[in-house]
């Protein structure tokens, strides 16, 4: 990319970051919040749009974009966890996890082979595992508003955080059983070794980083080394060694990036928020950053997503594809009929189906059906920054005592 270009495009962001630092305010609680605006205005400046927005990314490019806002805003969010209301009411992860997942799951592959008889019934289990994991940082609205209940938001939190990684293990699966069949052999044991290595390697990555930060910590305040200059990098310095070195061993960095951010939380107490504002920020600059390239890639792509089996089935993964799962694992939970409603429809898909989506490009031997499954991919996640940015803000004042 010629060089003059370059630095347009980063005073195209940066100009955008400063305007919209000075009017945040006007937006948040507005129905055109965050996300949404900044895929707008990715679109809008883009080379579908203006052109003063000229990106040139690869695939590798922006899967390491969206790994890396991600990692960032799971670690935050797992950080700032109430653990009082959590362990109170542990039933809600715990079900949304165990049975709302599969169930969403098993609702897509099914619903996928009946709306796309031609793809193989693999590549339709791809496609619902892209989709199954909710997105974090499109659910901030909803997740850090006070007006929702906390073991509301404390369940969503916590499902959004592990279901991106529990989801890992799966795909690596399925992609993995597209080689020939002769390939096939021990598919269960293969099942197992993966669900365990991505699952146990990284929680023994998080504990092990964990523990030996705090204890770095201390010696480093009791010898009086810190700096407030420099310690606004530990935290997402420890997200990021979490997320790389379980990617490294082998194990799913995203389960890592939020166990950790859990154990630091729980360990910092009541000094935790110190150290977590300028992860939070890094988390947004991030997210700003994806969102709008996001935009600017997408809309010289619409033309090729006008088929109406793309929009249906994204329409579908929003709504009864996950609400009726939900719906089924809270049953018994003593939750009211509008809240179970409220929290199957805010499971957004974003960062985590990017990043999957990008996987499943990568992989080879690609994909009979690549373009119909990318396609339902990305409508499914334009539908989603727009139905959910929309929806977000009425309905969490609907619930305000």
């Amino acid at each position: 990319m010629d060089a003059s270009l370059i630095y347009q495009n980063l005073a195209v962001l940066a100009a955008f970051l400063l305007l919209y630092s000075l009017i945040a305010g006007r937006f948040e609680s507005r129905l055109i919040n965050g996300p949404l605006l900044f895929l707008l205005v990715g679109g809008v400046l883009g080379d579908g749009g203006l052109g003063l927005l000229s990106l040139n990314i690869d695939g590798e490019g922006l899967k390491l974009l969206a790994e890396l806002a991600l990692v960032i805003v799971l670690f935050n969010d797992a950080a700032n966890t109430n653990w009082q209301v959590l362990l109170a009411n542990r039933q809600l992860p715990v079900r949304l996890l165990l049975i709302g997942l599969p169930l969403t799951l098993l609702a897509g592959t099914l619903f996928g082979r009946l709306l796309f008889p031609e793809l193989p019934l693999l590549e339709v289990a791809i496609l619902a595992t892209i989709l199954a994991p909710t997105d974090a940082a499109l659910g901030k609205a909803v997740v850090s508003n006070p007006a929702v209940p906390a073991p509301v938001r404390e369940g969503l939190n916590q499902e959004s955080g592990l279901n991106d990684g529990i989801c890992v293990p799966v795909l690596l699966l399925l992609l993995a059983l597209i080689a020939p069949t002769e390939q096939h052999a021990g598919t269960a044991t293969l099942a197992v070794t993966l669900l365990l290595e991505e699952i146990g390697i990284g929680m023994l990555v998080a504990f092990v980083l964990s523990t030996l930060t705090i204890r770095l910590l201390r010696l480093s305040y009791l010898n009086g080394w810190q700096l407030p200059l420099w310690r606004q990098l530990t935290m997402p310095g420890l997200a990021l060694l979490c997320f790389a070195l379980a990617q490294t061993l082998g194990g799913s960095g995203f389960i890592a990036a939020f166990v950790g951010g859990l154990l630091i939380g729980h360990r910092l107490g009541e000094h935790k928020h110190a150290w977590m504002d300028s992860c939070e920020g890094y988390g947004d600059l991030l997210s700003v950053v994806i969102w709008m390239v996001f935009g600017a890639i997408m809309v010289p792509l619409l033309p090729t997503l006008l088929h109406w089996q793309f929009w249906l089935y994204g329409a579908a993964s929003l709504t009864v594809l996950r609400m009726v799962p939900v719906w089924l694992s809270l049953l018994g939970t003593g939750q009211s009929p509008e809240l179970k409603l409220f929290i199957g429809w805010f499971g957004p898909r974003g960062l985590a189906s990017i990043v999957f989506a990008v996987m499943v490009l990568q992989h080879q031997p690609a994909l009979t059906g690549q373009h119909p499954v990318i396609a339902t991919v990305l409508c499914t996640i334009i539908l989603s920054v727009i139905l959910h940015g929309v929806s977000a803000n009425p309905w969490v004042r609907r619930l305000r005592p």
